[in-house]
């Protein structure tokens, strides 16, 4: 009898709950936006988050809530942003490709080290260690934390630097965020003429470091037709809006790092 009354209570109760639950859910029930589905089925799919949400679907769901721009994926080629911008309702502007440029030239045949690092692969592992084995404070470590990060095949180590595959890259800023020198940055696919440098140390302290390290000489600025140089920080800087790529730079400078 006692075996009876316990189950007609936990029946009881579970017809209750159940009431309560089905009761709730049409109470708090929110309707699902279908442009977020949309918005999901023109996106990559890669999840890297570049755009700087959780995801793909996070990211439609802002996009939809105005919390995101439509062409805020730096994945999507135009195609895929016109789509956005069709299902959003906006006419979809013309946008300035970018591209992830690693900023040093610091090789293991022309960069000094302090030490031979034989820990983790990892470049996080060895900053922690005296800032890597480069004397150069600014020098890319070159173990490959970047190549670790991105999803798309576009970055390779190659004597102890970065490289980047600038047809492969979809300037998701992966690699700029993994980076500990942060020598990787987005740049505009269209300039030509780069700084591959991020040594903000004295010329004389350059040298003791590195053979091809920007010395800041301004060689660079002096022959620039456009005045499209300036030395910032003992560091050459390019503006890339008055830059006409003339070349004339990249011949002047003794060190050679001037893409």
């Amino acid at each position: 009898m006692q075996i009876l009354i316990s189950l007609l209570i936990l029946g009881g109760l579970g017809l209750l709950f159940g009431a309560l639950l089905g009761y709730a859910s049409k109470v708090f029930h929110v309707e699902s936006d279908e442009r977020i589905d949309k918005i999901v089925s023109c996106l990559p799919g890669a999840n890297c988050g570049g755009c700087g949400f959780a995801g793909c679907s996070n990211f439609a769901a802002s996009v939809v809530s105005g919390q995101a721009q439509y062409s805020g994926c730096p994945v999507c080629n135009s195609t895929q942003r016109e789509q956005i911008a069709e299902i959003m309702g906006v006419t979809a502007g013309e946008e300035e490709k970018m591209s992830a440029v690693v900023l040093c030239s610091g090789s293991a045949s022309v960069a000094e080290e302090k030490y031979t690092y034989k820990g983790i692969n990892d470049c996080n592992a060895a900053m922690r260690l005296g800032g890597g084995q480069k004397k150069c404070e600014y020098a890319c470590i070159g173990l490959g934390t970047c190549v670790s990060v991105c999803k798309f095949g576009a970055i390779s180590i190659k004597d102890g630097v970065a490289v980047i595959d600038s047809e492969k890259c979809t300037a998701c800023g992966m690699c700029v965020n993994a980076c500990p020198k942060h020598v990787i940055k987005l740049l505009p696919e269209k300039a030509e003429r780069i700084v591959l440098c991020s040594s903000k140390q004295k010329g004389a302290a350059v040298t003791k470091s590195c053979r091809v390290g920007c010395i800041g000489c301004g060689l660079c600025a002096k022959v620039c037709p456009s005045e499209a140089i300036t030395i910032q920080d003992n560091l050459a800087v390019i503006d890339s809006e008055k830059c006409t790529n003339c070349g004339a730079c990249k011949e002047k400078c003794p060190r050679g790092i001037i893409a």
